[in-house]
């Protein structure tokens, strides 16, 4: 646990060190819990919330920003519950996991969505989006879930889920950023 614990603190220092880090302040922590991994992220972000909630739930273009996911597209909506098929692998070292799901993702405006799996190759997604302002146009988007793989060595798939998990969030992050960058130039340009 305390080893885990240390990779955790240790490698969001070493991707800020080469100049990869998405945000001012992020981190990743991950625990086992039962048979599952449950992993928190953690990012503050200077950013409007409506951009950060219109950034996460643009479902159908997930895949565009999101790092090893391949297709993401909205089977049906009704109301605030949308279901989203979602394909790509996650990966970690020489390890692939292919991942096939689809999600019930029930958006509660303007601060959380939750997210639960409804079929696919995982035996448990279950997951939650959080935005709470922090004051000074700062906001904390966190991720908390429950992530178990189908078949896999405990060791190996904890490191690959954790692993994706956290670049997927820092690939949110980025997305954030970038059209937060987009939107600042824009109200910048003459006659706006």
């Amino acid at each position: 646990m305390r080893a885990l614990i240390l990779r955790s603190f240790l490698f969001p220092l070493c991707l800020a060190a080469a100049g990869a880090r998405a945000a001012d302040d992020i981190s990743v922590e991950a625990r086992r819990r039962d048979e599952a991994l449950e992993v928190v992220c953690r990012a503050m972000l200077e950013a409007p919330l409506e951009l950060i909630w219109q950034t996460l739930t643009d479902y159908g273009r997930l895949a565009e920003f999101i790092p090893g996911m391949r297709k993401s597209r909205v089977v049906s909506r009704n109301g605030a519950v949308s279901v989203v098929e979602q394909s790509g692998e996650a990966r970690f070292l020489f390890v692939t996991y292919p991942i096939e799901v689809t999600l019930s993702s029930t958006e509660r405006p303007p601060y959380g969505i939750d997210a639960v799996l409804l079929n696919g190759n995982l035996k448990r997604l279950d997951g939650a989006y959080r935005i709470e302002p922090q004051g000074g146009g700062r906001m904390l988007l966190t991720w908390t879930g429950l992530v178990e793989a189908v078949s896999m060595p405990p060791l190996i798939g904890e490191m690959l889920m954790r692993s994706s998990i956290e670049d997927q969030f820092r690939g949110m992050v980025r997305e954030i950023e970038r059209r937060e960058t987009l939107r600042r130039e824009r109200a910048r340009e003459p006659g706006r």
